[in-house]
């Protein structure tokens, strides 16, 4: 008897989007190999959007049209969404990004052969609003099985996010028992939803396919939230405290994982101040407030290679230093080190 479909419902929250929404419906829609349910979520939105939910709900009896009456916020759209999912896998799309070709028959044969992958996530493609949509790749066959905690592990060593966020599809039976995202995060819970998956379960990764399109725009939320490096690195912080503060009764080795993410988030903000010396960019980066953030986070940060070499360039000052960034070593060791660091993603996914 030939198996069933897998199902997958996708989840696609929606504030000011009408413009984009109807391309982000059908990206889901043309999926093959699948059975999908789409809920639409209208955030109250001032637009259009009403028009064009019911539009495609009236279209397409796969799809589900919802309003708010008042803005509830991205979290309680999110968590919404949850509530109502009940495919075998779940996917949080926003309304201004699109799924790859391919992509959901893809995450559910990986989690079909793996019962033990709770989560599974590809490649992305970046993609401006008045552009030609770039090609994804859509050919591949291998995927990476990562340990939970193995993946864990390196995202505490990194101290930041490899995933943008459209390119991830859950196991829903998991998603439902761990809980939704937290009211507390709202700049960072993806990223504490992905490593509490992980805690749980194990992490698929997609090798050589992009699952998804993410679009860059003026109105994005990466745009708007993370503009600032203080901000980005702060709520970070708390993902990371809040996933050991809720969940660290079952990660091994966790008052030493948390360490590793408040080492790593430390060396960041102060490789962000010497950077500020490097570049001439002293006026508008906040030094004090980035050196405060990494004594805070890791007390030990002044032992760190970074803050010796702050302190060297805050000798030399700023001239010297703009006249000597071209040619300092710890520069080109750095940027070596991303780029092996997002080639390994790339590859691997971690």
């Amino acid at each position: 008897m030939k198996k069933a479909m897998s199902s997958v419902s996708v989840i696609i929250p929606c504030y000011n989007y009408a413009h984009f929404l109807r391309r982000c419906v059908e990206s889901v829609l043309s999926q093959s190999g699948v059975e999908v349910s789409v809920l639409v979520i209208d955030d109250a939105s001032t637009d259009n959007t009403p028009e064009v939910g019911v539009s495609l709900a009236t279209e397409d009896t796969r799809v589900q049209f919802r309003r708010h009456p008042a803005n509830r916020g991205h979290i309680a759209t999110y968590n919404e969404g949850l509530e109502w999912a009940d495919g075998d896998y779940t996917v949080l799309l926003s309304a201004d990004d699109l799924l790859a070709p391919g992509a959901l028959e893809r995450a559910a044969r990986l989690m079909d052969a793996h019962a033990s992958v709770g989560m599974v996530y590809g490649g992305f493609v970046e993609f401006q609003t008045d552009q030609q949509l770039p090609p994804a790749r859509t050919g591949a066959h291998a995927w990476n099985i990562w340990p939970g905690r193995d993946w864990l592990a390196i995202r505490c060593e990194r101290g930041y996010n490899c995933i943008s966020s459209p390119e991830v599809t859950v196991r829903t039976t998991l998603a439902r028992k761990l809980g939704g995202y937290k009211e507390e995060l709202p700049h960072s819970g993806d990223l504490e939803m992905w490593m509490r998956l992980a805690a749980y379960a194990d992490v698929g990764y997609l090798k050589g396919a992009d699952q998804a399109y993410y679009r860059i725009h003026p109105k994005s939320m990466l745009r708007q939230r993370f503009f600032q490096p203080l901000v980005d690195l702060r709520e970070r912080r708390t993902a990371f405290h809040v996933l050991f503060r809720d969940h660290g009764d079952v990660i091994p080795g966790q008052a030493r994982l948390h360490d590793m993410a408040n080492r790593a988030l430390a060396r960041e903000a102060l490789w962000r101040a010497c950077r500020a010396y490097d570049r001439g960019r002293l006026a508008t980066t906040p030094v004090a407030e980035l050196i405060d953030f990494a004594l805070d986070a890791y007390p030990a940060a002044d032992s760190l290679r970074e803050y010796a070499g702050l302190r060297r360039r805050q000798r030399l000052g700023p001239p010297l230093c703009l006249l000597l960034q071209p040619v300092r070593i710890s520069a080109v060791r750095h940027r070596a080190r991303t780029q092996r660091a997002w080639r390994s993603i790339k590859r691997n996914g971690i």
